[in-house]
């Protein structure tokens, strides 16, 4: 009897080490299949306003007068669906001092220096040649700049008015994205709505973009998102109009994004709309060596976006260097001017201010 028991208790063991062996297998092939990549972004900023609170005005990312930062350092985990019926997933997570608080979603446990920017599964639905289905957080589609990432970033070190105040960051719900052809996607989503990881109302907003590409080397995007964005209230509507466009001219590549805004009954303003243009370009001088600029208008017509009824125009330039395939080197020069005197200077306040920057990119 005894041995009995010590037989069927050994191939009990064995059983139980050939499941574990077969699991174990199975996630070092899941490992294979998952790519990790990264970047790291560190940068300092002076602003020749020189304010009291050291400040750096509407500039999120680069907020902070006289100081080097440790802006971003992000990991991504993924798995790519390329296929119809495959699967995947997209996991971004976010680190640093001034990124991750700008761009943290409401409705999620509060971290200055810590945020999910991205946390999705792919399926491919076999519909035609592939519909592609994303479950989850996603970043915005609107805009043509950035959150920077390992696979992109932005031709200038600081990011336009546009990108922070005329657009959403982030987004969490269900998006599709079919590929008509080579020369049109479709693509459509239901969200929570801006920023949002649980709703603040019990209504959803909508997205309906098309991306054309007329023509080798240009594209054009056109999107538009409706929702109801206040806490507790269903009934007054954000909308979204968002136009990019890219194309080539020889070596000079060319951008320009614009944004129409309109919102019902803002608590405290009333109606209220915002409009922002900005246009982009980079000249490669060699291989190594280029330089990007950008121009831009932002009227904030009642205040909605800034907190301060104004127009506001700036003008960047950025001379950009790759010291090799991981690292970035760009130097910044930009110039911000408003109606109001929207800027800290010294003790008081100004309608204009000068920033310099130097940022470094590492990336794999």
């Amino acid at each position: 009897m005894v041995r009995a028991v010590l037989m069927l208790t050994a191939w009990t063991l064995v059983l139980f080490a050939g499941v574990a062996r077969a699991e174990e297998l199975k996630v070092a092939d899941v490992l294979k299949e998952t790519q990790i990549n990264g970047l790291l972004s560190a940068g300092y900023n002076y602003n020749w306003n020189e304010p009291h609170d050291r400040g750096i005005d509407l500039r999120p990312f680069n907020d902070k007068h006289d100081s080097f930062t440790l802006e971003l350092a992000q990991l991504v985990f993924h798995k790519d669906a390329t296929e119809p019926e495959q699967a995947g997933f997209r996991l971004d997570l976010n680190f640093g001092y001034t990124v991750p608080k700008t761009i943290h979603s409401t409705g999620a446990s509060s971290s200055d220096d810590l945020d999910v920017r991205q946390a999705f599964i792919s399926y491919i639905a076999p519909v035609g040649s592939g519909l592609k289905i994303d479950f989850g957080k996603f970043v915005t589609d609107h805009g043509m700049e950035v959150i920077e990432g390992y696979e992109d970033w932005n031709w200038n070190y600081s990011r336009s008015l546009l990108f922070y105040f005329a657009i959403p960051f982030t987004h969490t719900g269900v998006r599709g994205t079919y590929a008509v052809n080579d020369k049109l996607t479709l693509s459509g989503a239901i969200v929570n709505g801006w920023d949002n990881v649980t709703d603040n109302n019990t209504s959803k907003s909508g997205h309906i973009f098309a991306y054309i590409t007329p023509v080798e080397g240009t594209t054009i995007g056109v999107k538009y998102m409706v929702g109801a964005e206040q806490t507790d209230n269903n009934g007054n509507l954000r909308h979204l109009v968002n136009v990019n466009l890219s194309t080539a001219i020889d070596k000079l590549l060319l951008r320009a994004d614009l944004a129409y805004g309109k919102e019902e009954d803002v608590p405290g303003i009333g109606d209220s709309t915002w409009k922002a243009l900005a246009g982009y370009l980079r000249f490669p001088i060699t291989e190594k060596f280029a330089i990007n600029a950008r121009a831009e208008v932002f009227y904030d017509d009642d205040g909605a976006r800034t907190g301060t009824e104004q127009d506001l125009w700036e003008v960047t330039l950025t001379p950009e260097y790759t010291l090799n395939e991981n690292l970035l080197i760009r130097g910044e020069y930009r110039h911000d001017e408003s109606d109001q005197e929207a800027f800290g200077e010294g003790g008081g306040t100004s309608e204009s201010q000068d920033t310099i920057g130097i940022n470094a990119i590492y990336h794999f």
